[in-house]
Order: structure tokens, then C-alpha cells, then sequence
């Protein structure tokens, strides 16, 4: 069965209610889609990469956790990923840890916990990761650490935020073995588990270790030798020495030779802000210890005696694996910079990313002249972010970033010689085509208007004079950029300005008073910009702005675009509206199944007004003439829709660029 036809209409009637949008909606949610093949994701490669795990006796079978509940698998060492399941409907979702049964491999364990909320759970799959279930006894608990007992698969113990749980039955059920409500075992971020009792456990909680010899019947401190309240990040048994035992803390790393009873640091943290997240053993040499940071990754050969750093300081290690048939093949699972791969035992790494993408792509550009040569900015990556060009639609991705400096880019916009312009979170800067450094394109020179007294046949007079301030650089961020009309129009933190030169002055401030303007959009000389709660218009390409009429129901604005006519369509909270006759009357597109509209894009080449919400997976391409529309769902949160030749692309929220399956399945409505 198929979804029914929906009709798109257009009304004045700006005081409706969005009841009927919802409910539609609804309607359509319900509706079986599989008629739809899935959209893929392509890039670019890194991103966060959380937690290994391998498939005992296969160590090329590599599975990966993320940060937004995905699962990703490798058959070939990690040298190359493909997405193989997600655990939930969530973007949050942190999938720290992932444990493989070894008597039964494709039975899959994956615990997780929810960002800036109290929540997780845990998940279980029995076919090797395709298809998960989450595990009842542990719904809702965010799990911080997770182990399996080394020589009983069946049983399980979790340190979650209210303590140290255990299952008997491989996860079928659970019981807390730390005192309930206890003041002191709580956010337990690691577990050991002592490899000939597995009676004897080790929790490492966000303010000290503790240790239980009886199951957890009693437990008791180990922290002489450790500094304070110190958040235990990892927590290291020896399987041939179980006496030895190493702990990571914010305040070093520990080595205990009396089962944790006294400890003693053997690496210092110089800086406040480093953390060591995990440690690691070389399974092959046990002397050889990895220690996971937030400045890097550090390694000792003499079991503790002394410590080298491996890469550099901004290599923010999440996990390492190990391979047991190969001491030389170490991986690490990073934020930003995704998985990292060494051949010759952690000395030199490099990226291992093929197939692996979690980028938060907030700019997506397809060039002026190539469509199969695609341009995304990326946020939150820091020197592994910034902006990516692919010149085979998305097969392949470089990174050019040279200049950008670990800046976000939010706005990706191309002028007619092909020189591209990024808005970034400070200022904006220009890639000329035959350039591979970017460089600062925001000098702000304004022209001011002075009064001054004069003296003129004898008499003095007061007159007004036109004098040139001093330059300065756009420093702020950048929210929009247009450069269609004759005068280039950006929108920043400090107001709007417009370029004539393109792009080596520019000039311009508050308009009405006021910053914040979040869109702009240009047809020839005729200027929008709009804020949350107003639209401005220009018909003088920017030298002065008026306060444009708006639907008075309106009550955030997002968006706002030309079509090839003139048309003015407008992206709210409340869905898509528009105007052909610059404000003065707004019709809104009452029947379009979709709400919180935060981007719209006018695509020239087909003729249609392509609509997405950051709230939705759904795309919806309109006919500005005819209304009628045609609706795809991707199956990802989105920033942003564009077209490329006859398929359509997406900028994702946190899974990269996806690319529509080709041929093309849609779903048709009509006006």
C-alpha cells in the first residue's frame, strides 16, 4: 500500500492553526515506506569514533561505536567501514562499548549512554550487529562501563550512573551488587574484572576505586596512593598477573602491584585539562601499555617505568585496539579525526576513514559549472574539519582546509569566476580556483557621515561630510552569504553587509538597530534579510533597508528565498509562506506536511523550491507555480537539501553529505 496523494493549497488566513499540518503529519508518518530505497551517506570520512571491539579469534573483524547510536563493521583490520545497524531512533546516543561473546560470535552486546541526560540502555543482537534489541532489565540506565566476565560469556557487569549492576544469565536479567542509593559507588565510568575470580571486581567511579572480593556483598576502597577525588577513566587487570593493576585517573595514571590495595602513580598529567580515557595492553607483550588521552596517545614498553607520547597533542583518543596476531597494527578510535591506524606499533599513524562518516555538515555547495564537484563545510572538527570538495559526486572527498585554521564553516557560497566563499564562526574567507590556501575576504570599510562647521564668506556653517572609518576585519559569525545580485549580501553576527568589490571591502552594520539576521537572499536588486521575528527588504541592493509585512501567526522565522520570478518564500516555525509582491499580501502553503521549516533552497536548474526541517527526514520539492510537490524520505536529520544533475543531496546533522538512491523514488502530492 501506498501513501495517498496529499493537496497543497494556499490561504490568507494567517491566524489558522497548525493543527491540520500536524495532523497530517501524522498521517503520513503512518504510511508504509518502502517503496523508497534508502539514501547513503558519502562523506566526507572521520568524525567521532568512540569504542572498538573484535570478534574473538578474527581480529580483522573489527566492529566501531559512534556517537550517534550507529554500529559500523570492518572485514579488513579497520582498513576500510560500512554501516551495519542502528541502535535506536537517536541522535545521542554514545555507544561506548561493545563486547563480543566468544563462544557465540555473532551475539553482540552494545551499551550506551544518552548526552546531557541521565539515560541509555543496553542492546543485544544475535546475527552479528544487523539487528539489535534493546535488553529490558537496563532500559533507561546510562551505562559508563560494561564487561564480561574472561572466562563465563554469560556473565555481564555494568557501571552505570547509580552503581555496578550484574547479570547471571548473558543480560537476561539484572541485579545491583552496589548498595543501592550509596553515596559513594555511583557514576561508575570503569570496570575490571579479575580474570581467574570473577567474584573479584573493580569499580572505578567519577571520585575514587572501589573493590569487591565477594561478588559485591562488601565493598571497600582502594585509594591510598591516589590522589583525591580523582575521576577513574579505565581500569587495567593483568590476565597473567591479576596482582598488577593499573588505573587511569584525572590526576595520572596508577600502577598497583597488591591488587589495588596500594597504588603508586607512574605517569604524571601536567595539564589540568588532559584526561587519560583508556588504557590498553599489548596482548602479545604485556609490558607494553597504551594509554588513551585527551592530548594524545601515550605508550610504555617497561610496564610503567616510563611513558612516550605517540602523536601529537590534539589527537583526542577515545579507544585503542590492539591486534593480538599483529603488535604492530594499532588502532585508535578519536573525536574529529575518526579511526587512525598504525602498521608499526603506534610510531606513525594514519587516517582509516574509508566508509566511515559522522561529520555535522552545516554548508553544502555543488559547483556552478561541474554538478558532480560538491563542496560540504563541516562544525565541531576542528583541524580535521572545515571544508571538503569531491569532484566524482561524493565518492571521494579531500579536505581543504589550508587558512581556515580550525574553523567552522556554516556558509559556502561560489562567485561567477569560481572563487568560493566560506562564512565560518569568525569572519569569512575566499578560495580563489587556482588557490590552495584560503585567505580573509571580511575587511569591513565603512563610510561615515560626519558634521562639521565650516566657514563660508565669513559665516559659519554646519555641513555634513562623507569620511572613510578605519578598516577593520570581520571577526564575528557568519550566518548567510548571497552572491547572485550585483551587490554580494552577507548576513554575521554584526548586522548586514553588502561587498561591490566582490568581496575585498564591505560595508554596512545593524540594520533597523538590530543584528541577528540569520538569512538573506537577493533578486537583482531587490534584498530580504530576515531575523526570528522580522523581515527587512532592500530595493537599492542594500543601501537602505525597510521593514517588510509579515503574517502575524509567525513566530520563528528561519529562512527566507528568491524563486527565478520574485517570488519571496519564507521559512517559519509554522511552515512555508509566500509573497509575489514584496510583502504586501503572504499566502502560506497550508496543506505541506511538514513544520519548524529550516531550510529552503531554490534550484534553478529544476524549477522547484526544495524544503527540509533540522526536526525531519523528510525532503519536499515544490513547483512555485503550480504548488504541487513531491516528498522523499532520507532516513537522517538534515541541515540542508541541493540538487546535483538529477539527483538530490543533503547536508546531514550528523552523519555527513547523503545521496538520494538512484533511480529516484518519490512520493507525489498535489495543490
Amino acid at each position: 500500500m501506498r501513501c495517498v496523494a496529499f493537496r497543497l493549497g494556499s490561504t490568507l488566513r494567517f491566524a489558522a492553526s497548525v493543527s491540520t499540518v500536524l495532523l497530517l503529519l501524522c498521517l503520513l508518518a503512518s504510511c508504509p515506506l518502502d517503496a523508497q530505497a534508502a539514501w547513503s551517506s558519502v562523506g566526507p570520512d572521520g568524525g567521532d569514533a568512540r569504542a572498538f571491539a573484535a570478534v574473538p579469534g578474527q581480529p580483522n573483524h573489527l566492529y566501531l561505536g559512534t556517537v550517534n547510536g550507529w554500529i559500523y563493521e570492518s572485514a579488513d583490520g579497520g582498513a576500510s567501514w560500512h554501516r551495519l545497524a542502528r541502535l535506536a531512533n537517536s541522535d545521542n546516543l554514545v555507544v561506548d562499548h561493545i563486547v563480543v561473546d566468544p563462544a557465540h560470535p555473532n551475539r553482540l552486546y552494545a551499551a550506551a549512554w544518552v548526552v546531557d541526560h541521565p539515560s541509555g540502555g543496553l542492546w543485544l543482537s544475535q546475527d552479528g550487529g544487523r539487528n539489535w534489541s534493546e535488553l529490558p532489565g537496563l532500559r533507561g540506565q546510562s551505562i559508563r562501563s560494561f564487561s564480561m566476565a574472561p572466562e563465563d560469556p554469560s556473565l555481564l557487569f555494568a557501571g552505570t550512573l547509580q552503581g555496578v549492576f550484574r547479570s547471571t544469565d548473558a543480560g537476561a536479567s539484572w541485579t545491583q551488587i552496589s548498595p543501592a542509593g550509596s553515596r559513594e559507588i555511583h557514576e561508575v565510568e570503569s570496570l575490571a574484572i579479575d580474570p581467574v575470580d570473577p567474584d573479584t571486581i573493580y569499580a572505578g567511579t567519577w571520585h575514587l576505586p572501589w573493590k569487591t572480593t565477594d561478588g559485591g556483598k562488601t565493598w571497600h576502597n582502594i585509594k591510598k596512593g591516589v590522589i583525591d577525588d580523582s575521576d577513574v577513566f579505565s581500569i587495567l587487570i593483568d590476565p597473567s598477573k591479576p596482582h598488577i593493576v593499573y588505573a587511569s585517573a584525572c590526576s595520572g595514571i596508577y600502577k598497583s602491584e597488591s591488587a589495588g590495595e596500594i597504588f603508586r602513580k607512574i605517569q604524571g598529567i601536567p595539564s589540568t585539562a588532559r584526561r587519560t580515557r583508556i588504557l590498553r595492553q599489548d596482548p602479545q607483550h604485556p609490558e607494553t601499555i597504551y594509554a588513551g588521552t585527551t592530548e594524545g596517545l601515550y605508550k610504555t614498553m617497561d610496564g610503567g617505568h616510563t611513558f612516550r607520547r605517540m602523536t601529537g597533542a590534539d589527537v583526542i583518543v577515545n579507544d585503542v585496539y590492539v591486534d593480538p596476531s599483529d603488535s604492530n597494527h594499532v588502532l585508535l578510535a578519536t573525536d574529529r579525526g575518526g579511526v587512525l591506524a598504525s602498521t608499526d606499533g603506534a610510531s606513525t599513524f594514519t587516517a582509516s576513514n574509508t566508509g566511515f562518516s559522522e561529520r555535522k555538515v552545516e554548508a553544502l555547495l555543488v559547483d556552478r559549472n561541474d554538478p558532480h564537484r560538491l563542496y560540504a563545510g563541516v562544525v565541531n572538527d576542528k583541524a580535521y574539519g572545515g571544508a571538503f570538495v569531491s569532484s566524482n559526486g561524493g565518492a571521494s572527498w579531500k579536505q581543504i582546509a589550508d587558512g581556515l585554521d580550525g574553523r567552522d564553516v556554516f556558509v559556502l557560497a561560489q562567485a561567477e569566476d569560481g572563487t568560493l566563499l566560506a562564512g565560518t564562526n569568525s569572519g569569512i574567507l575566499a578560495l580563489a580556483p587556482d588557490a590552495s590556501t584560503w585567505q580573509p575576504r571580511g575587511t569591513i570599510a565603512n563610510t561615515l557621515v560626519k558634521s562639521a562647521t565650516e566657514k563660508v564668506r565669513g559665516t559659519q556653517v554646519n555641513i555634513e561630510k562623507r569620511v572613510k572609518a578605519q578598516p577593520y576585519q570581520m571577526d564575528g559569525r557568519v550566518y548567510a552569504i548571497d552572491l547572485s545580485g550585483p551587490a554580494w549580501l552577507a548576513a554575521t553576527a554584526g548586522g548586514l553587509f553588502t561587498s561591490r568589490d566582490q568581496g575585498a571591502t564591505w560595508q554596512g552594520g545593524p540594520v533597523m538597530g538590530v543584528a541577528g539576521y540569520l538569512s538573506v537572499t537577493s533578486h537583482g536588486p531587490l534584498m530580504v534579510a530576515a531575523r526570528p521575528d522580522s523581515v527587512v527588504l532592500s530595493k537599492d541592493g542594500g543601501q537602505t533597508w525597510w521593514p517588510m509585512s509579515i503574517p502575524t501567526v509567525l513566530t520563528r522565522i528561519h529562512r527566507v528565498v528568491f524563486s527565478s520570478d520574485g517570488t519571496l518564500w519564507l521559512g517559519a516555525r509554522e511552515g512555508v509562506y509566500f509573497t509575489r509582491n514584496q510583502g504586501k499580501t503572504w499566502m502560506w502553503a497550508q496543506r505541506l506536511p511538514l513544520v519548524d521549516i529550516d531550510d529552503l533552497y531554490f534550484d534553478a536548474a529544476t524549477s522547484r523550491v526544495l524544503v527540509s526541517s533540522r526536526g525531519s527526514d523528510f525532503v519536499y520539492a515544490m513547483n512555485p507555480k503550480t504548488l504541487d510537490w513531491k516528498w522523499w524520505q532520507t532516513g537522517y536529520k538534515l541541515s540542508a537539501v541541493r540538487s546535483s544533475g538529477d539527483r538530490l543531496l543533503a547536508a546531514s546533522l550528523y552523519d555527513g553529505v547523503l545521496l538520494e538512491p538512484h533511480p529516484a523514488e518519490t512520493e507525489i502530492g498535489q495543490k
